[in-house]
């Protein structure tokens, strides 16, 4: 659990990052000049909207892709000019993704799709097995670790890629849109063991264009035109409001910001 004297570290620091795409006369800047610092054991939402820039982000922090220029330092190590195989080997052991899709194998049970990370990690089977149950455990799908995908709802498929991200505890969580083809009720359950990791000192990256979504994070970043053009901490309103209030003010934010476009 989160303690008072907890030491503050900078888990993430990206400066004057940009993303350019059709370099010359017809270019599009994704992300122009982006900087800024995620601490460990935040829980931060990335909100925009389609075409914001917001999913050029996540390629970045999640090292699926490089910067045109600007810096990217994760856990201190600047990742920013890395090889396709040093960036894998970063995924690997750095970053647990959790995708709006699930991305959950198909023929492969639960129990296997949650394992399979950890064999890219060489981690010995005794041990994966075992680090995979408790993972399972963790999201209350201990009775449907032998089942396929198929045989589960999409918010038990959400349930396993989170399993599957928790694994190896690795020590950033980066949920894309994680709730964008679950019903409500999956949702809110989804949300829920997001904030409880957060609440045991993961560091948590949520991307969204979803308002209510994004009042589950302790602070909110707004990216517009590749652009930060917010970044708010949201830590006294959790104190006192409710989730919907939090939600209401966040979109007041962005009408703010549009206005100032």
């Amino acid at each position: 659990m989160r303690g008072k004297g907890k030491r503050v570290d900078t888990l993430i620091e990206v400066k004057n990052l940009m993303k350019i795409y059709n370099p010359g006369e017809n270019e599009v800047r994704a992300l122009n000049d982006v900087s800024l610092q995620i601490k460990k054991g935040e829980f931060v939402a990335i909100i925009g909207q389609s075409g914001s820039g917001k999913s050029t982000f996540m390629n970045m922090l999640g090292c699926l892709d490089v910067p045109t220029s600007g810096s990217y330092f994760l856990n201190g190590k600047d990742v920013a000019g890395l090889s396709d195989d040093e960036l894998s080997d970063i995924r690997n052991q750095e970053i647990g993704f959790i995708f709006q899709g699930f991305n959950l194998i198909p023929n492969l049970t639960a129990l296997e799709n949650v394992e399979l990370p950890l064999i890219y990690r060489n981690v010995p089977a005794a041990k994966r097995h075992e680090l995979s149950v408790a993972s399972l455990k963790k999201v209350g799908l201990e009775h449907r670790m032998d089942h396929k995908p198929s045989e589960m709802s999409g918010g038990q498929q959400q349930r396993v890629a989170i399993a599957r991200a928790l694994a190896a505890a690795p020590p950033v969580i980066l949920a894309d849109e994680p709730t964008g083809n679950l019903d409500s009720a999956s949702s809110k359950e989804i949300m829920q063991i997001l904030r409880e990791l957060y609440e045991e000192g993961r560091t948590v990256i949520l991307i969204t264009h979803d308002n209510k979504i994004a009042a589950s994070a302790k602070r909110v970043i707004r990216i517009m035109d590749g652009k930060i053009v917010s970044d708010t901490s949201y830590e006294e309103e959790w104190q006192h409001k409710n989730i919907n209030e939090i939600a209401e003010e966040i979109e007041e934010e962005g009408e703010k910001e549009l206005e100032n476009v």
